[in-house]
């Protein structure tokens, strides 16, 4: 049998690792172990984080939508829970745009539940 040589595909891995770990700083962009290791850390972070930033999302647009209903007298629950029962079909992330940027829209829906 001839020997197997694997330098080809071994060397194939380390550009792959090293070129995701382009950045980074001193070795771990340098030398390839650091380099693994930083990277696939790296890509457990983000994809613990892409579902951190939806749960952050929700928080700021809620905090909004209280902020403005404050001004308005009216909570936040009792806002959510009339939206719900008149069957208002908007969601969190809409209604803290209008809060944001069109008071008037804003000031429309919370009247109307209010009644």
């Amino acid at each position: 049998m001839t020997r197997v040589k694997h330098g080809v595909a071994t060397r194939r891995r380390h550009k792959k690792y090293l070129k995701l770990a382009k950045g980074q700083f001193g070795g771990r962009s340098k030398l390839y172990r650091t380099a693994r290791e930083s990277v696939e850390k790296g890509m457990a972070y983000a994809t613990r984080d892409r579902r951190r930033r939806k749960r952050e999302y929700r928080v700021l647009w809620i905090a909004r939508i209280t902020a403005a209903c404050k001004d308005r007298g009216i909570s936040y629950s009792k806002l959510m829970g009339a939206l719900k029962k008149e069957k208002v079909d908007i969601n969190r992330k809409m209604l803290a745009e209008l809060a944001l940027r069109d008071k008037n829209a804003f000031n429309k829906i919370a009247e109307l539940l209010k009644k």
